[in-house]
C-alpha cells in the first residue's frame, strides 16, 4: 500500500522542518509519498525543503489562491492508494501511517478513516485536553446526523481512499472547495460521509497545533459562520439539525470566548 500526504505552506519554516520529520521518519508496511506545495515562501522554506535529501519528498513552489488551491495541487500529484494532508504546523505521532495502512489493509470495504487529535501549542506541549476528549467522544459515537450537527473530526488524523476521492471531485477536477478559507475539510466530510461512514481508529494519529499565527488560532467568529453556511448545504428538509447546529456554533464561539479570557 502506498500513502501520499500533501502538505501546503507559507511561510512556516518555523515549523515546517518538525512537519516533515513526523511524515518522513513514519515506518511500516508501507510506501510513502510526501508532496509540499509551497505557496511562495520567503522565509527560509526553500532553503529547508532543498536540503532534505529523501526521494520520498517532492515539492513546489508557487503562487496559490490559498489553502485549499494548494491542497487540490498536491492532490492532483498524488499516486498512493491512500491520500491525506497535513499543515505545515501539525504533525504526525509515531506509528500513525503504520495504523493507517493496518486498517485499510484489514478492512477493504473502509473508504475513509479517522482517528484522535491532540492538541499542542507552538513548543509541543498538549493543551486543551477538554476539548480532545470532548471530540473523541463524539468520534467514537460517530453518526452522520452528529457530524451534520456539529464538526468534531480533527482534520490532520483523516485518511481516504483514492478511488473515493476520485468519485468526488467536482466536475472542475477539484476535490476541495477553493470558495472557502476556513471550512474546506468540513465540507469534505461531510460529502465523504453521505458515501459512507468512516471507520473509527481509536487512537491518537497526529497532533494539530494551535498558535497565534495558525488560522484556527484567531478564533474568528467568521470560521463558525462559514462552517454553519457550509452544514446548511447537506440539511435538506432536516430543519432540527439546523437549529441544533447553529446552538453548537454559539457555544463553540462562547466556550472559545471564556476560554480566551482565563488564559486556557
Amino acid at each position: 500500500m502506498k500513502i501520499s500526504i500533501v502538505t501546503p505552506t507559507l511561510n512556516q519554516s518555523a515549523y515546517l522542518r518538525q512537519t516533515l520529520a513526523s511524515v518522513l521518519s513514519q515506518r511500516g508496511d508501507f510506501e510513502l509519498e510526501s508532496i509540499v506545495i509551497d505557496g511562495g515562501s520567503t522565509d527560509g522554506t526553500i532553503d529547508l525543503l532543498k536540503s532534505i535529501d529523501d526521494p520520498r519528498l517532492r515539492w513546489i513552489s508557487e503562487k496559490d489562491t490559498g489553502q485549499a488551491n494548494a491542497i487540490n495541487k498536491g492532490l492532483t500529484m498524488c499516486t498512493g492508494e491512500v491520500r491525506a494532508w497535513l499543515n505545515s504546523d501539525d504533525v504526525y505521532v509515531d506509528g500513525a501511517l503504520a495504523a493507517v495502512a493496518r486498517t485499510f489493509g484489514e478492512n477493504p470495504p473502509a473508504r475513509w478513516a479517522a482517528g484522535h487529535c491532540q492538541i499542542i501549542d507552538s513548543g509541543g506541549r498538549e493543551i486543551r485536553k477538554s476539548i480532545t476528549r470532548y471530540k473523541n467522544r463524539n468520534l467514537q459515537r460517530y453518526s452522520y446526523k452528529r457530524l451534520l450537527r456539529e464538526n468534531f473530526i480533527s482534520q490532520p488524523s483523516v485518511f481516504w481512499r483514492a478511488e473515493l476521492e476520485a468519485s468526488l471531485r467536482s466536475t472542475g477536477g477539484a476535490l476541495l472547495d477553493e470558495s472557502l478559507h476556513w471550512t474546506m475539510d468540513y465540507d469534505l466530510w461531510l460529502r465523504m460521509g453521505r458515501a459512507s461512514d468512516p471507520l473509527i481508529l481509536g487512537q491518537v494519529t497526529s497532533q494539530f497545533r494551535l498558535h497565534p499565527a495558525s488560522k484556527t488560532g484567531q478564533v474568528d467568529r467568521r470560521q463558525f459562520d462559514e462552517q454553519f453556511a457550509v452544514a446548511s448545504r447537506y440539511f435538506g428538509a432536516d430543519a432540527w439539525s439546523r437549529r441544533v447546529h447553529r446552538f453548537n456554533v454559539e457555544k463553540i464561539v462562547w466556550a472559545y470566548r471564556v476560554m480566551k479570557w482565563v488564559g486556557l
